[in-house]
């Protein structure tokens, strides 16, 4: 009995764990995506984590683009949740082959997450943040 029903089932099971293991430590792909977060919500019933939505906007008045993350750390969450409303550049991974949505919805996973002091509108030609402008104006007054 034991080599016909254990010996098999604890077979399966490493392999199981062979496979998650080297679905969730490789990646297919690594990049950064820049824009505006406008959506991060907690979502799932069992297995929670953090699905957001990113506006990607190439030039102004043209139509965003969206980006579709996940988060699984909350650190990371966290700090994207107080970049909300500023322009960010998330570095993601892209996980192929993990089933189900209880790793998360996406095959994105985002691991870090850095706030734009300035926004890029051509090559050498930037608009100055609230901030920028306000040390800038500060300067000329003082001259």
């Amino acid at each position: 009995m034991f080599k016909r029903v254990v010996l098999p089932l604890a077979l399966v099971i490493a392999l199981a764990t062979l496979y998650f293991w080297a679905a969730l430590s490789w990646s297919f792909s690594i990049g950064d995506r820049a824009g505006w977060v406008q959506k991060l919500s907690n979502k799932g019933w069992l297995c929670k984590t953090w699905e957001g939505e990113l506006a990607l906007v190439s030039l102004p008045g043209t139509t965003p683009e969206k980006f579709f993350f996940t988060i699984r750390d909350d650190a990371v969450a966290e700090r994207v949740s107080q970049a909300m409303g500023k322009r960010v550049t998330l570095h993601y991974e892209e996980k192929v082959g993990l089933p189900g949505s209880c790793f998360g919805e996406t095959r994105h996973f985002v691991n870090k997450v850095t706030v734009s002091e300035e926004i890029p509108l051509a090559a050498g030609v930037m608009v100055p943040t609230p901030a920028a402008a306000a040390s800038a104006a500060a300067a000329a007054a003082s001259q």
